[in-house]
C-alpha cells in the first residue's frame, strides 16, 4: 500500500514562513515488497515543480506525474511554493527546504539520496534550472549552509530564459516584481548559470508551443552540451503549452498530433535508468 502525507514546511523551517508563505510538501511513497525482500530497499526519488508562470502552481502537472512515477517505484515529492507577490529568492530556498527534508527523512521514507531528480513544468522548469544551477548560491546557502543539489534535472517544455526575445514575460515578471533589467537578464537566465557541476539533464518540448517558445530548450541544451554534461533532448513538432502528460488524464483536446508528444514519459524512464 502506498503511503501520502502533506508537510508544511514552515512547521520544520519556520525560516520558509515568513511573509505569510506557506509551501507544502506533498509525499508519495511505494510500499517496499516485502514478499520481494524489497523491506530495506532505497528508491530513487523525484521532485516536482508545477509550472503556472509562477503565478500559481497547476494541478495538472502535481498528482498526476506523481503517480505515474510513483507506479515506477520512485519516491516522488511534489513542492507546492510559494508564487507572485512572493519574489526570488523565496522559491529557491523552499527548493531547498524540500531537498533538507528529504535528505534529513532518507532512513524513515527510504530514499536513495544519490539518485534525487528535480523535475519541473514551464515555470516550475525555470526554478528546477534555477536550483539545479544555483543550489550553493548565497541566497540559498544564508538558510541552508549545506544546501543540496540534486543528481538530475528533467524539465518538461521549461521557462529557461529571462531574455525578452525568448523568454515568458509574465513568469520572470512574476519571479522579480518588475521587467528584468540587462543585469538580471544574464542573472536569470538559466543557460547562463550552467557549469561543469551542472547535473545532466532530460528535456521536451513542443515546436509549436506559443506560450514559451522551443528556443528555451535549445539554449539550455545548448550549454549543457558546452560543458558534456550527458543531455536528452524531444522536441515533438505538435502540441500546445502546458501539455502534462500529454494525454486523456490532463489534456481536454486529445488527438494523435498532441499524444504523440506523451511519449516524454517512457523516454524519461529509460533515460533515468541510465542516469541513475
Amino acid at each position: 500500500m502506498m503511503k501520502t502525507e502533506t508537510i508544511l514546511l514552515a512547521d520544520i523551517y519556520p525560516a520558509l514562513g515568513e511573509n505569510g508563505r506557506q509551501p507544502r510538501l506533498d509525499v508519495y511513497l511505494p510500499e517496499n515488497l516485502s514478499e520481494m525482500r524489497r523491506t530495506d530497499r532505497r528508491k530513487p526519488a523525484i521532485l516536482v515543480c508545477p509550472g503556472g508562470g509562477y503565478g500559481m502552481c497547476s494541478q495538472r502537472e502535481a498528482e498526476p506525474i506523481a503517480l505515474h512515477f510513483l507506479a515506477a517505484y520512485y519516491n516522488v515529492f511534489v513542492l507546492w511554493y510559494s508564487v507572485a507577490p512572493h519574489r526570488w529568492p523565496t522559491q529557491l530556498t523552499e527548493v531547498a527546504g524540500a531537498m533538507e527534508l528529504i535528505y534529513a527523512k532518507a532512513e524513515a521514507w527510504r530514499t536513495d539520496t544519490s539518485r534525487i531528480a528535480i523535475m519541473g513544468f514551464s515555470a516550475g522548469g525555470h526554478l528546477a534550472a534555477h536550483y539545479s544551477t544555483a543550489s550553493a548560491s548565497p541566497e540559498v546557502r544564508a538558510l541552508f549552509p549545506e544546501s543540496k543539489a540534486p543528481n538530475a534535472s528533467i524539465l518538461c517544455y521549461p521557462v529557461i530564459s529571462a531574455d525578452p526575445a525568448y523568454s515568458h514575460h509574465g513568469s520572470i515578471e512574476n519571479l522579480l516584481g518588475h521587467v528584468p533589467d540587462a543585469e538580471e537578464i544574464e542573472r536569470f537566465s538559466c543557460d547562463k548559470l550552467v557549469t561543469a557541476a551542472t547535473p545532466p539533464a532530460f528535456l521536451w518540448h513542443t515546436s509549436a508551443d506559443n506560450a514559451v517558445p522551443v528556443m528555451n530548450s535549445y539554449l539550455y541544451a545548448a550549454a549543457l552540451a558546452k560543458y558534456k554534461i550527458p543531455t536528452e533532448l524531444h522536441v515533438y513538432p505538435y502540441g500546445q503549452h502546458g501539455l502534462s502528460t500529454a494525454d486523456q488524464v490532463t489534456v481536454d483536446d486529445v488527438n494523435p498530433a498532441v499524444t504523440h508528444a506523451s511519449a516524454w514519459l517512457p523516454a524519461v524512464k529509460l533515460w533515468l535508468k541510465q542516469i541513475f
